[in-house]
């Protein structure tokens, strides 16, 4: 297991959660939006790290 990638994941998705709710106070679109891509992106990086936890497996 990568805690690198995992704490990096972790790390934008709370910026993501952030920014979309500073945006949905100021009612900024822009912030909402650049918050919610960023909580897809850690999603992404979760799933990428999920696949390279199940490579190691097979190969362990």
């Amino acid at each position: 297991m990568n805690l690198s990638g995992r704490a990096k994941a972790v790390s934008k998705n709370i910026e993501g959660k952030s920014q979309e709710a500073a945006g949905n106070i100021t009612g900024d679109l822009k912030d909402q939006a650049a918050g919610k891509a960023k909580q897809v992106e850690s999603q992404v990086r979760n799933t990428i790290e999920d696949v390279k936890d199940n490579i190691q497996n097979i190969l362990n």
